[in-house]
């Protein structure tokens, strides 16, 4: 049997806190195939983003861990490129040279000055922005910004591309155009994807799985959904689609079904753990 471009073996985080340790994660296995697009989705506390950190090599696991291409991720590293909410850009810096910086990290010692600027390009056209490289982020809008930040991390050439609520703090239109620009360059570049939403529309829409996060602490996978639907994907035709409406449903009963959970527990005693917040 090939081994998974992308595994996650038995991974548990713990924290320390002053109450003692706090399991964020417990026992979570996943494989992830190259070229996949696969969302995380769970309730708010639910250990997602710990997952991407670990996935990033920003977080160690407690027990288990991340293997990538067969090497196990004991740090960040330039093959796992990170897209935040926040677009991270830095102000001082145009849109060109927030890319340029990225470039000069990871290819500075094999692709030429000229060779490094016409990446800086390519992966600004990737993502419609060459028109605006000369501006400064508080020159362009958030959705805008955001459109740098993941040509950034393309332009690090990643084996995989790692992200976390991109889009959640933009408005529905500048958040669709986004989505089907993430869609075409995941049709074009078939790189593999890990994104993070609080959104299941977009969960469907754009994944080929959808993993379930059942909720914290000793968080786990509680259902991986497989969205069978033909790519390219138009958002419009898909509304009358009776997978997408199935895929739609299922995800939105297993969230309802956590939600309800979390309101008995909300309204029991509370938990020394309770402000900790992993998801």
């Amino acid at each position: 049997m090939a081994t998974a471009h992308l595994e996650l073996s038995q991974v548990s985080i713990e924290f320390p806190t002053p109450q003692g340790p706090y399991k964020a994660l417990d026992n979570v296995n996943l494989k992830i195939d190259q070229g996949e697009f696969v969302s995380l989705i769970g309730h708010s506390g639910c250990g997602k983003s710990t997952v991407l950190n670990i996935v990033a090599g920003l977080n160690q696991a407690t027990e288990g861990g991340a293997i990538l291409d067969g090497k196990e991720v004991n740090e960040p590293g330039p093959e796992r490129a990170v897209v935040f909410q926040n677009h991270s850009l830095l102000p001082w810096l145009t849109a060109y040279e927030n890319v340029e910086l990225a470039v000069k990290q990871v290819f500075k010692k094999t692709k030429s000055r000229q060779e490094m600027a016409q990446w800086v390009m390519h992966n600004l056209e990737l993502v419609q922005m060459t028109h605006a490289k000369d501006k400064r982020p508080a020159e362009i809008s958030g959705g805008m910004k955001q459109r740098v930040g993941i040509a950034r991390a393309l332009a690090m050439q990643p084996k995989v591309l790692l992200m976390d609520e991109p889009f959640g703090a933009l408005d529905a239109l500048t958040r669709a155009h986004l989505q089907d620009s993430l869609m075409d360059i995941h049709a074009t570049l078939k790189n593999t994807v890990i994104m993070i939403t609080h959104d299941v529309d977009e969960a469907v829409l754009l994944s080929d799985r959808i993993v379930m996060m059942t909720n914290g602490p000793a968080a786990t996978i509680g259902n991986i959904l497989a969205v069978e639907l033909p790519r390219p994907r138009n958002r419009v035709k898909l509304t009358d689609d009776a997978h997408y409406n199935h895929c739609r449903a299922e995800v939105l009963r297993f969230l309802y079904e956590r939600h309800t959970k979390l309101e008995v527990i909300d309204n029991s005693a509370p938990s020394p753990t309770a402000k900790i917040k992993t998801g």
